[in-house]
């Protein structure tokens, strides 16, 4: 496989160009408007902040590739998935109130933001991809109503996938709270009792008889139960678990396989800040002093490429004192594993490229 373009510019601005100006200038010339945008519902995905976290791409990055979609002649709209943890984005209600308070409404972005989820995050597409662990993945819906799918990433460390790039907020990012269970376990959903009212909501969602009330509390038959999730996102109380207990290893190449049923037959076309790198995911309710300097903006139409572009430029800058990498012994020669120790982020990389989703052999082009 030939090397993949991926094109880059520093965050100095000048009297003449700003840095909005500046990441509309990285889009053309790296080619995004190539695609067909004319008419297309075009769907850009991004993380919108967890409330107290302030390391999230503001939202006039987001009014930027909003521009140059309508500029194209399409139809776009910021999305993400409701998350399987409990936080201020478990439903899409607490979800839109977050992204209003982080600033991201169409007042300040100029389109508007779908929960590609829905309500409590049980609306979801089956995507077939029979892949070596994940066969039909469990994707939000307005995603793959999508004719055109853009990212826009906030490129960060994170504790247990190694990095948080394009393909962790593609595959991780588009699943369904069922298939971001899927993803982070490989067992089946159990009820924390003292959580629980008894509500009944499990027992008439699932198809498979696997809940039952006893005593006024739920439980969960792991035989009956065949792990689709549909359960957690029910629940009233977030009684409901994921048993969290996949390997990090497997839960980074079920990310490679989920974004694969994201991205699989329509075009798509990837942006990622390398800004306020923090140690840990923003889907934190805090973020802490960032490991490296601001690096810069890369764009590409291959995620692998771009995420291993992105990682290449960390580990070429200084560590910043007082940061979690700075704490840590430096024994791994990469500033992602050695600030998150149990991590390997090559391993989605590597399952990536092994079902031709891209590559990791790149072209730099600095404009």
């Amino acid at each position: 496989m030939e090397k993949s373009k991926v094109y880059f510019t520093s965050m100095k601005a000048t009297f003449q160009e700003n840095l909005p100006q500046k990441l509309k200038r990285l889009m053309k010339t790296a080619g995004m408007g190539e695609i067909d945008f004319d008419n297309k519902y075009t769907a850009i995905k991004m993380h919108f902040g967890e409330p107290g976290n302030l390391a999230f791409l503001r939202p006039n990055y987001a009014a930027v590739m909003v521009e140059l979609v309508k500029e194209l002649g399409g139809k776009p709209f910021l999305t993400d998935c409701n998350t399987l943890y409990v936080g201020g984005r478990k439903n899409a209600l607490d979800h839109l109130d977050s992204a209003y308070k982080n600033g991201f409404s169409p007042f300040s972005t100029g389109c508007h933001v779908i929960i590609a989820d829905g309500l409590k995050g049980t609306d979801e597409e089956l995507v077939p991809i029979d892949g070596e662990y994940v066969k039909e993945a469990k994707i939000g819906r307005a995603i793959m109503d999508a004719d055109v799918f853009l990212t826009l990433n906030h490129f960060k460390g994170h504790e247990a996938t190694g990095f948080g790039g394009a393909l962790k907020n593609i595959g991780m990012g588009c699943g369904s709270r069922a298939g971001k269970m899927e993803m982070h376990s490989a067992g089946k959903p159990y009820v924390e009792q003292e959580n629980c009212i008894g509500c009944g909501n499990c027992v008439k969602i699932c198809a498979h008889d696997a809940p039952s009330i006893t005593e006024r509390k739920a439980v969960i038959d792991q035989d009956k139960c065949v792990g689709c999730g549909r359960c957690i996102g029910v629940c009233p109380k977030d009684a409901v678990c994921a048993s969290n207990d996949e390997s990090n290893d497997i839960l980074n190449k079920k990310i490679a396989e989920y974004s694969l049923a994201v991205l699989k037959d329509r075009p798509h076309f990837h942006v990622s800040l390398v800004i306020d790198v923090s140690p840990n995911c923003d889907c934190h309710a805090e973020n802490d002093i960032p490991i490296v300097p601001d690096v810069g903006m890369f764009a590409s139409f291959d995620p692998v490429a771009l995420d291993r572009a992105c990682a290449d430029a960390v580990n070429r800058q200084p560590v910043i004192a007082e940061s979690q990498l700075d704490r840590m012994p430096h024994v791994h020669h990469d500033h992602f594993t050695d600030s998150a120790p149990a991590t390997n982020w090559k391993s989605c990389l590597e399952h990536a490229e092994k079902i031709g989703i891209g590559t990791q052999e790149y072209e730099l082009i600095e404009i």
